[in-house]
């Protein structure tokens, strides 16, 4: 039976020990931010059945380094430029032509 297009596959070969199958699990990942060890449990990961290699989802991974990035919350900076100043017309006035 075939998986549906728009759903991720429920198992991959392993590309590591080319024996087992990866398969989508939800495990507690550990990472140090500065001196201090941060865990997030529940997090996606593909683990092979045979060889224990893990493979952290991409998304998620990306959704972590957000949100623990030293500046997420503080206000940035406005870059905005501002436009440049009129000059003052130094010329003489034009004349008005009425139709």
């Amino acid at each position: 039976m075939n998986e549906p297009e728009n759903l991720p596959p429920q198992s991959i070969p392993c590309n590591e020990c080319h024996a087992g199958i990866m398969r989508p699990r939800l495990l507690t990942y550990f990472t140090w931010l500065s001196d201090e060890l941060i865990t997030v449990p529940h997090f996606p990961a593909w683990i092979c059945d045979v060889c224990g290699k893990r493979d952290y989802d991409e998304k998620a991974i990306l959704w972590l380094n957000m949100i623990l990035d030293p500046n997420a919350g503080k206000p940035t900076k406005n870059q905005r430029r501002t436009p440049p100043r009129p000059r003052p017309h130094t010329g003489a006035p034009r004349p008005i032509h009425d139709s």
